[in-house]
């Protein structure tokens, strides 16, 4: 699948990205409509509730080296307010909140992955309420954000062990900006040069996890994901275009990840593992190599 064939069909056939998404369901899976949309309303209510959960008391991580970051920062918005508005502070209270809540081995839906799963809901979820949004826009909009995840997927890829954090919280912030921006009523285009802006600003973003656990860099990168993925929404918005298109991002995210080596691609031998307090963290909970 390629945005540009995507965008071909949704202007012959006089329809969005969020119709064309559940009718090529339909399609492939044979489930109705009316499933399609359950299963997405499911989806979000998870979200919401991960986003939520380490907001009002810290929660620590299984390993211990992590948590506390979301109640802390959710702490400081709501005592002193934010330097970033009141939307990216809530999304990004929101991204810590996921990221901690899956570090903790609480329920959370892996959008594209565990480690990222963070960005899109924080981004969605920020939005609509600020906006007063309706549920249905908010569910229409995550759909888009599962095109332009299974674009990459189909192109590219969106793991960090195949191609460095950059297929991840990069990935979850493309998936992030397009639903942002087809929820504030930006159209086909805009929604893709929302994605292909937010993977350039992370092109080449390595996966470096401390321990090989998704927590450190991890959770505070889903926090700079979802700002990443809402200036792209903005930008997107504003009429600002990708010069380079979204199915050539996505093929240039492709071709730096596979020239990444090995040890900065979720294997925990380079990049911020490697540091010397990476190595003492990873020592804290494994021992001593």
């Amino acid at each position: 699948m390629r945005a540009y064939k995507v965008l071909e069909s949704c202007k012959r056939d006089s329809t969005d990205l969020c119709e064309y998404m559940i009718r090529r369901e339909i399609r492939v899976s044979g489930v109705s409509r009316e499933r399609i949309i359950e299963r997405f309303e499911k989806m979000l209510d998870t979200m919401e509730a991960a986003a939520k959960h380490a907001l009002d008391a810290p929660l620590k991580s299984v390993s211990g080296i992590t948590g506390g970051d979301a109640y802390r920062y959710n702490e400081y918005i709501k005592s002193r307010g934010s330097l970033m508005g009141d939307i990216p502070a809530a999304a990004i209270a929101y991204a810590l909140s996921g990221a901690e809540t899956n570090a903790s081995m609480g329920r959370i839906v892996a959008c594209p992955t565990a480690g990222s799963c963070g960005i899109v809901p924080a981004a969605i979820l920020a939005t609509a309420r600020a906006r007063n949004l309706p549920r249905e826009t908010v569910i229409r909009a995550l759909i888009v954000s599962g095109l332009v995840g299974l674009i990459i997927a189909d192109n590219a890829c969106l793991v960090g062990a195949e191609g460095g954090c950059q297929a991840e919280c990069g990935s979850a912030a493309a998936m992030a900006a397009a639903a942002v921006c087809y929820m504030l009523g930006g159209d086909n285009d805009a929604c893709f040069h929302a994605g292909a802006i937010a993977i350039k600003n992370v092109l080449g973003l390595v996966c470096d996890p401390v321990g090989g656990l998704v927590e450190i860099p991890c959770i505070k990168r889903n926090a700079g994901g979802v700002v990443n993925a809402l200036t792209s929404a903005d930008l997107a918005l504003a009429g600002v275009k990708s010069y380079i298109p979204f199915d050539e991002v996505v093929d240039a995210m492709k071709s730096v990840g596979d020239a990444l080596p090995a040890k900065l691609k979720e294997t925990a031998l380079g990049g911020l593992a490697d540091t010397a307090s990476g190595r003492e963290l990873k020592n804290m909970v494994f021992g001593q190599d």
